[in-house]
């Protein structure tokens, strides 16, 4: 499975910001038709409003991705400490052509096995990245683990149960060519598993995906 899932992100690393951030006419069809029109480049200025702008802690950027929606805001954290992890070696080094800075470090790992200790971080952010985690259990609990009490999780990824047709391409597509990872939860059952261990939870669906931000208890 993790050969399966490096393999597939390798393979489409040449076309993955254009798709995230509709920057040409079939990336824009493929949003409208699959995706209900979600637009990812809204959902990322969402999200990223989450974290002030004079934010001075330790970030967890899990999966860093090729860093498309992150890097005008890495770059003016200049105070913070932010460590950027992926498991995909093609993307950690697109990231790094991006945001190459002092305070930003770079590590290729598995955030199923997180390398860092208990309770070091501040803010945690997981954009698309839990519907390619193969273990989800372990990423929650890892993410958990890592944050300190008061830490801020904020997220945004696929969620079932919204749309069929995006439900039909995810099953029928995407999951086969590694770049999802089933099983995948319903926004109830979203709810339900962050309720258990964070507080103040912001949570919203657009289309297919959900985008939240929540306090470590």
């Amino acid at each position: 499975m993790a050969d399966k899932i490096q393999n597939a992100y390798h393979d489409s690393k040449n076309i993955y910001d254009d798709v995230l951030t509709q920057s040409n006419f079939f990336s824009k069809l493929y949003i409208k038709l699959f995706w209900s029109g979600t637009d990812d480049n809204e959902i990322a200025r969402k999200v990223l409003k989450y974290i002030p702008d004079d934010f001075s802690g330790k970030i967890l950027d899990v999966p860093v991705g090729t860093a498309v929606f992150t890097e005008k805001k890495w770059k003016q954290l200049r105070g913070a400490k932010i460590t950027c992890l992926d498991y995909s070696s093609d993307m950690l080094e697109q990231a790094k052509s991006r945001i190459n800075e002092p305070y930003i470090s770079f590590v290729q790992g598995d955030v199923g096995k997180l390398p860092m200790k208990d309770e070091c971080f501040d803010l945690v952010l997981s954009m698309n990245g839990f519907h390619a985690f193969p273990d989800k259990e372990k990423a929650f609990h890892e993410i958990w683990r890592v944050l300190k009490p008061g830490g801020r999780f904020i997220a945004c990824f696929y969620i079932k149960g919204e749309s069929a047709i995006t439900d039909c391409l995810v099953k029928a597509i995407l999951s086969k060519k590694g770049w999802f990872t089933p099983p995948f939860q319903t926004k109830e059952e979203l709810q339900q598993l962050l309720s258990v261990q964070y507080r103040d939870i912001d949570f919203h669906v657009d289309g297919s995906m959900v985008y939240f931000a929540c306090t470590k208890k």
